[in-house]
């Protein structure tokens, strides 16, 4: 046989192993989608607040106090911040239906004045068709309603799984990712104990510095959608901050939205203007705040972001893109750790080292600190249960 249809039959049945493994993962991810949604945002709300709770750890407050004492701050802002953008929305919604009128009769009236001199009856009659449309369909928005009722209770089921979920995260991850290295074989297990603790401090500095993005990208649009005077100002700053949270097309998308808001209620130049605000911020997102915040340990190509944000979407729809980003670099930091030379772990170390939280341990957990204190830099060889008895 000659030797290129021989090394092209052996990847060949590797691909398919490959692809055969994707596709059962993607069943699996399916079929449990209830489950593992809520353990993943769980794990990416302990990548966020972990930092504080082993701050207050450090400084003498027993950790149960301080896991519940954070997730009640957090639960009372978050509450705070949705209940500001729906009041502001609703008192903001009013004048943005009296200035789309007020766009839709000018545009009525150029189409009818303007260079293209439309007949005021073809202007008429494209409106009832539009009014007509909106009614004859109103049995698939009391339809599409009662299924928005069918997955509210979804989600809030979902939201109590990721709350129960955060807490144990914060209160005992570290025993937990203990038991699971334990399923290792023990020739492999230090490696594979270093490169979690990697890619938890991969998620650590993700999610930080998503979280300082999207504040400069909110408080930069808002600030000027608020000079503009465009209605809902602050809730279409808010949407801002919580589209940053899906890199690239979660920007766009509510980036195009302050635009066509922009447009139908202060005309083209505030759009214009509108557009070149979110140009820029957006460029100082990609070329300043994330390369000096997520630095090099972190920061993927676009075309990967891209790539896993599409496939995120496709397979588990939103939820999906905002999980696609940060497992992408998980599994970046993660595999780097693994597939490094044992004879130079350094250099799959040294790229957790702009993302480590004060230089200490990722996994704090109580009790049993001396365990993670003594492997909290990822480096050292974590030894078999033999090795502790003795």
């Amino acid at each position: 046989m000659h030797p290129t249809v021989r090394a092209a039959a052996e990847w060949s049945w590797r691909l398919l192993i490959i692809a055969a493994a994707g596709f059962v993962l993607l069943r699996l991810f399916t079929e449990f989608e209830e489950v593992l949604v809520p353990v993943a945002l769980a794990i990416l709300g302990s990548a966020m607040l972990v930092p504080v709770v082993d701050a207050l750890d450090r400084r003498g407050v027993p950790r149960s106090l301080a896991v519940l004492g954070v997730i009640v701050v957090a639960l009372g802002i978050l509450a705070a911040v949705l209940t500001f953008v729906v009041r502001e929305f609703i008192r903001g919604v009013p004048e943005l239906a009296d200035q789309v009128r007020v766009t839709v009769d000018r545009t009525k009236q150029w189409l009818v004045d303007g260079p293209l001199h439309v007949d005021s009856e073809q202007v008429r009659n494209a409106g009832s068709d539009v009014l007509n449309v909106v009614q004859n369909n109103q049995d698939k928005v009391t339809s599409g309603a009662l299924a928005t009722a069918t997955t509210a209770s979804e989600i809030v089921t979902g939201a109590l799984l990721t709350l129960f979920l955060l807490i144990f995260f914060l209160y005992g991850g570290g025993q937990i990712w203990r038991f699971l290295v334990k399923g290792v074989p023990s020739g492999t297990r230090s490696r594979v104990w270093a490169a979690g603790i990697a890619g938890f401090g991969t998620l650590v500095g993700y999610v930080r510095a998503t979280v300082v993005v999207a504040l400069v990208d909110a408080i930069g649009i808002g600030i000027g959608l608020a000079i503009l005077r465009v209605p809902l100002a602050l809730p279409l700053a808010s949407l801002v901050f919580l589209g940053a949270f899906i890199p690239i097309v979660g920007a766009l998308l509510s980036g195009t939205l302050a635009v066509l808001v922009a447009l139908v209620t202060q005309g083209w130049i505030a759009a214009v203007i509108t557009l070149a605000i979110v140009i820029g911020v957006m460029q100082l997102e990609s070329h300043v705040l994330q390369p000096f915040l997520l630095g090099r340990s972190v920061r993927l190509h676009p075309v990967a972001v891209v790539l896993a944000i599409a496939a995120g979407l496709v397979s588990a729809g939103i939820i999906g893109g905002l999980l696609a980003v940060p497992l992408i670099a998980f599994l970046n930091t993660a595999i780097r750790h693994l597939s490094a030379d044992e004879d130079e772990p350094s250099a799959a170390i040294d790229s957790t080292a702009e993302v480590e939280v004060g230089g200490d341990k990722m996994y704090a957990a109580r009790p049993d600190p001396p365990m993670w204190d003594e492997y909290a830099d990822g480096i050292a060889v974590l030894p078999d249960d033999d090795d502790r008895d003795t």
